[in-house]
């Protein structure tokens, strides 16, 4: 399943996903009797065992560093912005049927706004792409995060001339027909949410509900 689909479902709390990965959340990677969790682990040790092109997690000492910078960086500095967005807009009116004040969703949209700031400021700067003038990880994992929010429906492309243009230089990097096959799921999950029984999440309700609201 999609790890959207295993979060929002709480396929991640099963017997069967707990063989996998102790930690219980997504991704998480079987490879034969090895078993890894967190995704940024996840996606270097996939680069190194499949000796992926250079561009992705360069050997250049300078290059690396850039990507590791933001790759230690964006767990708390974007990933949580962005999903915190998501759950505040999607997840929990549409699936938990709660409301959420309008002071939550302001303080979440000034967190986000802040942290895509520093992408343009800090990450982008007038480079193609983080690491230099080749696509890497770190644009990778970032795309990905930024498109957290686009998915509740909130363009943070609008009005962010610089950030649009590196989401552009990424897409063609990778090809628009992935691009757009990677992002289907999110892009498309405020109608999917429609179809999703909320019931299997009622034992998690509390927790989820004091952690973001």
């Amino acid at each position: 399943l999609p790890p959207a689909c295993v979060l929002v479902s709480g396929e991640q709390y099963l017997e069967e996903f707990g063989k996998i990965s102790l930690i219980r959340k997504v991704p998480a990677m079987r490879d034969g009797d090895f078993g890894l969790a967190e995704s940024i682990a996840i996606l270097l040790y996939l680069a190194e065992k499949f000796k992926t092109p250079n561009f992705w997690y360069p050997a250049d000492l300078q290059q690396r560093a850039r990507i590791n910078e933001y790759l230690s960086w964006q767990h708390t500095g974007i990933r949580w912005h962005g999903s915190k967005m998501f759950w505040l807009r999607v997840l929990i009116p549409k699936i938990l049927g709660v409301d959420v004040p309008q002071d939550k969703l302001d303080s979440a949209l000034e967190d986000l706004n802040g942290s895509l700031k520093l992408m343009e400021e800090k990450f982008i700067q007038d480079r193609p792409f983080i690491a230099g003038d080749h696509i890497s990880l770190a644009d990778l994992v970032a795309i990905v995060e930024i498109m957290q929010p686009v998915g509740s429906g909130l363009d943070v492309f609008d009005g962010r001339p610089k950030l649009s243009a590196w989401r552009d230089r990424v897409q063609a990097a990778i090809g628009k027909e992935l691009f757009d096959e990677a992002h289907q799921m999110i892009l498309g999950a405020l109608e999917s949410m429609k179809h999703i029984d909320g019931s299997k999440l009622e034992f998690f309700k509390p927790k989820i509900l004091k952690l973001f609201l």
